[in-house]
C-alpha cells in the first residue's frame, strides 16, 4: 500500500508560514530598496501626483521628512529627481549650484547621509523646456556629444552637493565614460556611477512624466532608449558602461524585463539594479483601489520576482512602506 504514495513530498516544506520563511530561496530586505523622491522648486506644500496615488512632488522641508522616514525604515538608498521653476533648452537648472537638486542633495547628505545612500538621477529631461534628455540640434535631434558635456558638468555639480552615487539615465553613447572622467578630474573619484545601462523606450513611464513634468514636447525617446524587442543589445550596453567605469548597472523597467535582469545578472560581477517604474506602480495602485487585487500581496510578489530574477537593488516607490513592513515581520 505504501508504494502507492510518494516518499518525496515537497509540500512538507510549505506547511506553515514559519516553514516557508525558513526555506525561502529569495528574500527582499529593506537595504535592497531605493526610494525615488521628487523635489520641486518654488512650492510651499507637497503636490500630489494624480497618476501615482501616495507619491508627491516635495518641498525641501517635506523631502527631509520623507528622507528621514526612509532612513529610519532601513531603506538602502534615496534617488532624487528635481523639477526646477524655470526650464530652458540646455537644462541650465541641472548643474546650477543653487538648483533645486543641488540644494536638496546638500540637505539630505548632511542629515541622512550616514544612514542611507544619497543618489541623484543625472539627466536633462526634467530641466529642458522641450522634455528631451539632451541638447538639441537645429533640426530637433538630440546631439549625443554636446549632451555628454552637459552630463559631465551635472555630475560635478551633484558630487559637489553631496551625491554619493550619480545615476545617468539619458542613454547617450559614451555617457558613463564622460562622467567618470569629469568626476575623477574634479577630485570626486570616490563618487559611484549607477548606470541606467539597459533603459528601454517603454510606455510604462507615463506617470513619471507627470511627476517630473518632463513629457517630450515633440517626438519620443525611441532614438536613444532601447527597443523593447531587443535583448542581446542590452548586454552590449551593459558591457560598454562597465568598460567606461560604471560601478553598478540598472535595467529599466523591471517587471516586463525580468528576462533582461536575469541575463545581466548572469553576465556581470557588479551590483545589478532594477527600477520598478511609475507605470508598474500606477497599475497596481489603480487595481487595488478598485478592490480587484490584494495590494500588499501583489507588492510583495512583484518585488520578490525582481529579486528572484537577479536584481541586487530595487528602485521602487513603495520602498519605505515595504521596508517598514519587513521590519515588523
Amino acid at each position: 500500500m505504501s508504494a502507492q504514495f510518494p516518499v518525496v513530498r515537497p509540500r512538507r516544506l510549505r506547511r506553515t508560514p514559519a516553514m516557508r520563511r525558513l526555506v525561502a530561496e529569495t528574500q527582499v530586505r529593506p537595504s535592497d530598496l531605493v526610494q525615488p523622491l521628487f523635489v520641486k522648486e518654488g512650492i510651499t506644500e507637497p503636490l500630489p501626483i494624480g497618476s501615482m496615488p501616495g507619491v508627491v512632488q516635495h518641498t525641501r522641508d517635506t523631502l527631509r521628512k520623507a528622507a528621514h522616514d526612509a532612513a529610519e525604515a532601513g531603506v538602502g538608498g534615496l534617488i532624487l529627481f528635481g523639477i526646477p521653476a524655470v526650464k530652458d533648452g540646455r537644462g541650465s537648472g541641472a548643474d546650477d549650484p543653487a538648483g533645486i537638486v543641488q540644494k536638496a542633495l546638500r540637505d539630505l547628505s548632511s542629515e541622512v547621509g550616514d544612514a542611507t545612500v544619497v543618489m541623484a538621477d543625472l539627466c536633462l529631461d526634467e530641466y529642458t523646456d522641450h522634455g528631451h534628455c539632451g541638447i538639441l540640434t537645429s533640426s530637433g535631434e538630440v546631439d549625443n556629444d554636446a549632451t555628454l558635456e552637459r552630463y559631465a558638468s551635472i555630475a560635478e555639480a551633484q558630487a559637489a552637493a553631496g551625491a554619493e552615487v550619480v545615476a545617468p539615465s539619458g542613454m547617450m553613447d559614451g555617457q558613463v565614460g564622460a562622467i567618470r572622467a569629469a568626476l575623477d578630474k574634479a577630485g570626486y573619484s570616490g563618487v559611484s556611477i549607477m548606470a541606467y545601462a539597459a533603459k528601454y523606450a517603454s510606455a510604462f513611464y507615463g506617470p513619471f512624466r507627470e511627476a517630473a513634468e518632463c513629457a517630450p514636447q515633440f517626438g519620443d525617446r525611441a532614438a536613444y532608449q532601447q527597443d523593447p524587442a531587443n535583448a542581446e543589445e542590452s548586454l552590449r550596453e551593459v558591457l560598454l558602461d562597465l568598460d567606461e567605469g560604471a560601478d553598478m548597472v540598472m535595467v529599466k523597467p523591471a517587471m516586463t524585463y525580468l528576462d533582461i535582469i536575469h541575463r545581466v545578472r548572469e553576465s556581470v560581477r557588479v551590483p545589478v539594479a532594477a527600477y520598478q517604474v511609475s507605470g508598474e506602480y500606477a497599475m497596481i495602485e489603480a487595481a487595488a483601489a478598485q478592490g480587484w487585487i490584494d495590494r500588499g500581496r501583489i507588492i510583495d510578489e512583484t518585488l520578490t520576482s525582481i529579486r528572484r530574477a537577479g536584481a541586487d537593488i530595487i528602485l521602487t516607490y513603495w520602498a519605505t512602506e515595504v521596508a517598514r513592513s519587513l521590519t515588523r515581520r
